[in-house]
């Protein structure tokens, strides 16, 4: 009898321990887990409009001569004067004497051949008179035919030694008229090569100089941007009528910042194999202010400046940040109803810090720019809502913050 009870005990003692647990958690209040709101992130948008924007292109170039030539000796002699204007930076006029060469031989050259031309005038007069005194008896048959052909043959030489002569002349002022080396245009010194006393050659470079009426840029263009400019894609000068599209050119000289206005005057002809980059040329008129009463501030050739070209005007284009295009072309727009919708968009152009857009947007519309990391479908809260709200006032780039 012990036995039996022994084996019934531990069992006895688990439901005695069960119906105990089972009534302490019946008399236990059950606790209740509060519900966990989910936070709705505050985005910044902008609110967009339609305008009208005429593109800039920007680019830099370095500023170079219009014309540049190598100013030579066109006859051998001694340099008897180098006129001041000939030093390196200084500027001279068109027409202005710059080298002198010693003139003495050219004159004594000229001398010899006046001298010359004298005597063929008059062998000629003497062979003239020749030949028509043997006409005259060769009418009356007193001369032969032989003699006659000999007189005209002693003519026709005299005339062409006389010819020969008179250009033989005209060479010798030519060459005296060559000591005199003047500038073909108006212009500066680059460099100078020679100096007072040297002896020079036919062909010697005696300096390096170039004109100042006008200046040129060549300005480095991404053939993507050619789309924006009016330019000849063909290349060449420009064939529309009128000027050229307009550039503002700026640099740092002299501790001063300054600006040019310029216009693209042509289009080179083919696209740099290193930089994939095709060249417009700008030009400016007077560079250094030579022709206008007020001072102004001078562009030296091997400035290096930055452009601003004016290009084509883009109609009813949206201006966002950079910082609203996602990938794919994609922006996020944020419905009447708080949430992110995925929109695809016409990208027109893209700037530094903003892009330019077509198709894809409506008046009005507000496009997120903040919170790259959301996706389509997300309810945010907007961030400044009452100014967008604001139809009267003008609506900028508002809330840009992260």
């Amino acid at each position: 009898m012990n036995e039996r009870l022994r084996s019934w005990l531990p069992l006895s003692i688990l439901m005695v321990g069960g119906l105990g647990a089972w009534g302490l958690a019946q008399g236990r209040t059950q606790a209740e887990v509060p519900a966990v709101e989910v936070p709705v992130p505050e985005v910044s948008v902008v609110q967009v409009r339609p305008h009208d924007e005429r593109v800039v292109v920007r680019t830099h170039g370095t500023v170079e001569p219009r014309t540049e030539i190598d100013l030579m000796a066109e006859i051998e002699g001694r340099v008897a004067s180098v006129s001041p204007s000939l030093a390196v930076g200084a500027f001279f006029g068109a027409g202005d004497w710059l080298v002198v060469l010693d003139r003495e031989d050219a004159l004594l050259a000229l001398e010899r051949t006046e001298a010359a031309v004298a005597r063929a005038r008059s062998e000629l007069r003497l062979a003239e008179a020749r030949f028509a005194r043997q006409r005259s008896l060769a009418r009356s048959q007193i001369a032969s035919g032989a003699m006659l052909e000999e007189s005209e043959h002693a003519e026709k030489i005299a005339r062409a030694q006389l010819r020969e002569t008179i250009a033989t002349r005209a060479q010798a002022q030519r060459d005296l008229d060559r000591t005199r080396i003047a500038a073909p245009f108006a212009g500066r010194v680059r460099s100078k090569q020679i100096d007072g006393g040297q002896f020079v050659s036919r062909g010697t470079v005696l300096a390096r100089i170039h004109a100042v009426d006008f200046a040129e840029v060549r300005l480095p263009i991404p053939t993507a941007e050619l789309k924006h400019l009016d330019v000849p894609l063909a290349g060449g000068v420009r064939d529309a009528p009128g000027p050229g599209p307009r550039v503002i050119l700026r640099a740092n000289f002299a501790g001063t910042r300054g600006h040019w206005e310029a216009r693209i005057v042509r289009v080179e002809g083919e696209i740099s194999p290193r930089s994939r980059m095709l060249n417009l040329v700008a030009r400016v008129e007077d560079p250094y202010g030579l022709e206008t009463a007020e001072p102004q501030l001078p562009l030296t050739v091997g400035l290096f400046v930055e452009a601003e070209i004016s290009g084509r005007t883009l109609e009813g284009v949206f201006a966002l940040p950079r910082s609203a295009l996602r990938p794919e072309s994609e922006v996020l727009v944020v419905d009447a109803e708080g949430q992110l919708r995925a929109r695809k968009v016409e990208v027109l152009r893209l700037e530094d810090e903003r892009v330019l857009v077509g198709d894809g947007l409506a008046s009005g519309e507000r496009v997120l720019v903040s919170a790259l990391g959301a996706l389509a479908g997300t309810r945010v809260r907007i961030r400044g809502a009452e100014e967008l709200d604001d139809a009267s006032a003008p609506l900028p780039l508002v809330g840009l913050g992260p």
